[in-house]
């Protein structure tokens, strides 16, 4: 038997459990591992150099197909810059199985090169860690590695999903010698069969009972995928029985004329009577991470009476809104779509299906929603106005191509990108970021969405976190359905918006990052097509054109005044203040 042969056996097992894409970044170590997978016929391998890049493009690619993608890198370092990666993974709940080649483990601590502790380094931050045998020779120790394969497959996918480690120690000699052929015997595949958790006919017609007690029920969604069916079935919660709808830009909770989208304007103005008018009876919250803290902090001071988190497993508790009261083991989807239709062949029974009392709780709510809406246009909306990193945002989410893909970086991008919101019609999906929501991987992250789709996919970046992550763009080529409209203020202006650094001396020193660089070297490098604009206009001149099909990907970078877009946010505030202090509904 060759003795790389279970590690070729290791590569059948991705197939046979569902893997089809590998991240693999270069090394001599992990030589086996990576050989078996490129020369396997039924798996794409992406090589990518830098190992933290590689992370978060397998994050993009997961996170877009919702399927479970595979990352090869070498021992030592290497591994531990897969971290930043692994960490929003976890957080996220984004499906990925990492394979890391290691020496054995006796030679720990004795000196050797790029050595370390690295069979469980992610610790906490991976659902669970493995570490296979250096030996193959007894039988058993291939029926290890296929029975871990076996299990750590679809345990990326086990609700919640997530990373999971399997640390790969490898003798030499590392490469297959002459006559030897890198073919897969037969593997045995163990199926895990997919269970639901289910709710006992009592504890549903409690939630039933407590529902029909409530008058303001409110249903506030985090981050989640694009799901036009539950957008659709939220609609009719609000349509035919007034329920609030709350989202965020994230949430792919788009803006129409029924859902609460601008929480961040007008919660952060509003006085303690009319907090106190918007509170909840009922609050029902579904997803991950909400983005805005006055979001969140409205809701820890003014919490519901009840409150219900529908999650599809409980492995914690999520209370982040510090007012939990009942948790649901329940897909979210399938749990409101069983709680309309209950009640509604209800209310049919009792005769008042056809509901046409006002819903006064609702209106309170689309009031200040709509009044959000219009401070927003009054404050950027000016077509001829100034160019700042918040009007440019406006502009390209405007003219967002329908049923494309947009992909927002931290800091400041996905704050500016949720005060505008996303118009229902466009049908755009949203992704960013917002498990451990860093700035490292963010465009990383929309290469490898890019990656799995044919759609066009916008990143809308800062220049910090831009050229924090210029690798992503190392290792070609750059898929060409990719666009990336980079906000360049020479250092970000994060700082400045936040009250506690804005008013220090160090500011401009300690905190933010004055770097004087443009992208157009970094974009000739990546044969990216590159277009940059310095006014309002230009800006939209430029957009039609550059979202239009084309060979190759392309970059637009948005050049502004920092001290522009703080003077324009800081107005804004101020008519927050001015608009809901003291709004009378």
């Amino acid at each position: 038997m060759p003795i790389l042969q279970p590690i070729v056996n290791l590569t059948e097992l991705l197939v046979q459990q569902g893997i089809t894409h590998v991240v693999v970044s270069p090394g001599s170590r992990s030589a086996p591992l990576t050989l078996a997978v490129a020369r396997h016929p039924e798996l794409h391998v992406r090589v990518m150099a830098d190992e933290r890049s590689a992370g978060f493009v397998a994050l993009g690619m997961a996170q877009q197909s919702g399927r479970p993608v595979a990352l090869i890198c070498t021992s030592g370092s290497a591994v531990y810059n897969l971290a930043p990666a692994v960490a929003e993974a976890f957080f996220q709940q984004v499906p990925l199985l990492l394979l890391t080649a290691d020496r054995p483990h006796e030679w720990l601590y004795q000196q050797d090169g790029q050595t370390i502790d690295q069979a469980n380094l992610f610790r906490s931050h991976v659902k669970r860690a493995y570490d296979l045998p250096a030996d193959y020779s007894h039988p058993d120790a291939r029926w290890f590695i296929e029975r871990t394969l076996n299990e750590a497959i679809p345990l990326t996918r086990r609700e919640p999903a997530g990373p999971v480690h399997i640390n790969v120690p490898l003798r030499e000699p590392f490469y297959p010698g002459p006559g030897e052929l890198l073919q897969p015997e037969p593997v045995r595949r163990i199926d895990i069969l997919p269970s639901q958790p289910t709710l006992s006919t009592e504890s549903w017609h409690q939630l039933v009972r407590e529902w029909e007690r409530q008058e303001r029920i409110l249903i506030a969604v985090g981050q989640i995928a694009y799901n036009p069916p539950l957008i659709a079935l939220l609609r009719r919660f609000s349509e035919e029985w007034g329920i609030v709808v709350v989202g965020e830009i994230v949430s792919n909770i788009p803006r129409n004329e029924l859902f609460i989208t601008h929480t961040d304007s007008f919660l952060a103005g509003i006085d303690a009577e009319t907090a106190e008018r918007l509170r909840p009876d009922l609050l029902i919250t579904l997803g991950k991470s909400f983005l805005t803290r006055t979001l969140k902090t409205f809701f820890r001071r003014y919490p519901a009476r009840q409150h219900w988190h529908i999650q599809p497993a409980i492995d914690r508790i999520t209370d982040s809104f510090q007012s939990l009261t009942t948790l649901i083991p329940a897909e979210p989807m399938a749990f409101l779509e069983k709680l309309f239709s209950d009640m509604d062949f209800q209310r049919f029974l009792q005769g008042d299906d056809h509901d046409d009392e006002p819903h006064e709780y609702l209106q309170r709510w689309q009031t200040l929603d709509r009044r959000a809406t219009r401070l927003v246009q009054q404050s950027v909306g000016d077509p001829n106005g100034p160019l700042t990193d918040w009007s440019a945002t406006l502009a390209v989410l405007d003219l967002l191509p329908e049923q494309s893909q947009l992909q927002l970086a931290n800091s400041m991008p996905v704050r500016y990108a949720n005060l505008c919101g996303i118009d229902e019609r466009k049908q755009i999906s949203v992704s960013a970021n917002r498990g451990v929501s860093g700035i490292d991987g963010c465009l990383s992250t929309a290469v490898g969405a890019a990656l799995m789709t044919t759609q066009l996919v916008t990143l809308l970046i800062g220049d910090v976190a831009f050229f924090y992550d210029r690798n992503a763009l190392w290792s070609a080529p750059v898929p060409p359905n990719l666009r990336i409209v980079l906000l360049n203020n020479d250092g970000g202006h994060i700082f400045r918006i936040i009250d506690g650094p804005s008013q220090q001396p160090e500011l401009e020193t300690y905190f933010e990052t004055p770097h004087g660089y443009t992208a157009r070297r970094t974009a000739a490098d990546a044969q990216l097509d590159y277009l940059q604009a310095n006014s309002l206009e230009l800006v939209q001149t430029l957009l039609p054109d550059f979202f239009a099909p084309g060979p190759n990907a392309k970059l637009l970078e948005i050049v502004t005044d920092k001290q522009l877009n703080q003077q324009q946010f800081s107005a804004y505030k101020t008519r927050i203040n001015e608009l809901f202090s003291k709004s009378n509904n």
